[in-house]
């Protein structure tokens, strides 16, 4: 008994020398080898695979190197540590780096030079920008990437200054029913309210409205330092605007028509029964109510009074005949007001679209804008409002 347990101590005795034996001729790192090489083996299996995904989109993409799951939604912003990596070889460094960190790997063709360019990236919710604009500039990068709208955001432009105050501040005249309005107490609302509101949100900021008023409105705009960041409430695309300033797609169907007492409705059917001596026309100031009034009508009697919210009600005492104002004004004081009537809603003289304007410079700001309207028609937000407030959807 006891000297088969001095045989097997033997044994282990010899085989352990063996072992060291062996580990000291060839060096310790050897006995680690192969770890280290079916690590690498599995760095260089997934980074085929992603390899062999970038030669099918040459647009650019950003995956989920655990599940090879092409990620559509967030912003991407990329590590430092692998910037410039454009090749095969430099693809494992990317990998590498993704496998201990996110498991996001970001690629795009440099159509310039040919190279395609891999990262290993760090995914934000799309309304976590103040994180993402941070990291972004701790990792040296210019942009920030929204995959939802393939769009690139500066990390130091207006939208990163709005992200940072933790505000987005909306000018608006609040005296456009059902657009926007201002209460006695200061509160707003309106239909455009509610689309600043969303757009607000979808930077993951706070809203704040200032009044601003139809003959100041693109001094405001233009105003350094700025009022603030953006207009809007019943403001139409135009061409003139968008020489000076900058304008988003359109997400409301425009176009003139005139309020007058119901009484009366027969009387207006057409610009030639307005644009006569005894017809009195009521506009506000400054506005395209105004313009629109003294370029087609030459023979009325035109009123400019200083406050728009009241025009239908000076309409329906008698005070003039004709309110020129929008397809989209017009629905809301008859609805108010049976003293009221749009008798041409169906026939507007123009048509057009209102938009957001703001100062040129803020192009990054304009895309968010547009990313949220597009996104608001998509997922019938827009129509949902234009039900509740009562207008015309054309989207």
């Amino acid at each position: 008994m006891a000297s088969n347990l001095l045989m097997k101590e033997t044994l282990k005795y010899w085989g352990l020398s063996l072992i060291l034996t062996l580990c000291s001729a060839t060096g310790f790192s050897a006995c680690s080898n192969s770890e280290k090489s079916s690590e690498e083996d599995s760095v260089s299996v997934i980074a085929d695979k992603v390899w062999a995904f970038s030669q099918n989109h040459p647009d650019g993409f950003t995956l989920d190197i655990r599940t090879m799951a092409e990620q559509t939604e967030g912003i991407a912003v990329s590590y430092a540590e692998t910037n410039n990596s454009h090749s095969r070889q430099q693809l494992n460094k990317v990998v590498s780096h993704a496998l201990a960190h996110d498991g996001i790997v970001g690629g795009w063709l440099n159509r310039e030079n040919g190279l395609y360019y891999f990262d290993s990236t760090k995914l934000f919710p799309e309304t976590s920008f103040k994180e993402a604009f941070r990291f972004g500039k701790e990792n040296g990068q210019s942009t920030v990437f929204i995959l939802s709208t393939y769009s690139d955001i500066p990390v130091d432009g207006k939208l990163a200054e709005i992200v940072e105050r933790g505000t987005l501040i909306v000018g608006t005249t609040g005296d456009y029913c059902p657009l926007t309005f201002r209460e006695e107490d200061g509160t707003y609302w309106g239909f455009d309210i509610e689309v600043a509101k969303e757009i607000a949100s979808h930077i993951g900021v706070g809203v704040t409205f200032v009044q601003t008023s139809w003959p100041t409105l693109t001094a405001d705009v233009l105003a350094a330092p700025q009022n603030f960041d953006l207009a809007i409430g019943g403001i139409t695309i135009t061409a003139a605007r968008r020489e000076v300033m900058l304008m988003s797609e359109g997400y409301l169907a425009n176009g003139k028509t005139i309020l007058c007492r119901a009484a009366e409705a027969d009387r207006f059917r057409s610009l030639a029964d307005i644009d006569k001596p005894e017809v009195r026309v009521m506009v506000n100031p400054g506005g395209l109510n105004e313009k629109f009034a003294r370029e087609n009508l030459t023979l009325a009697t035109i009123i400019v009074h200083p406050r728009n919210e009241e025009i239908p009600g000076l309409i329906a005492k008698g005070e003039a005949d004709v309110m020129i104002t929008e397809i989209t004004e017009a629905p809301y004081y008859v609805k108010t007001d049976t003293r009221l009537a749009a008798p041409l809603l169906n026939e507007p003289f123009t048509h057009g679209e209102i938009g957001v304007l703001m100062k040129k410079g803020q192009e990054d700001l304009l895309q968010m804008v547009s990313n949220k309207i597009q996104k608001m028609k998509a997922d019938g937000t827009l129509r949902r409002l234009h039900e509740k407030y009562g207008l015309i959807y054309a989207y």
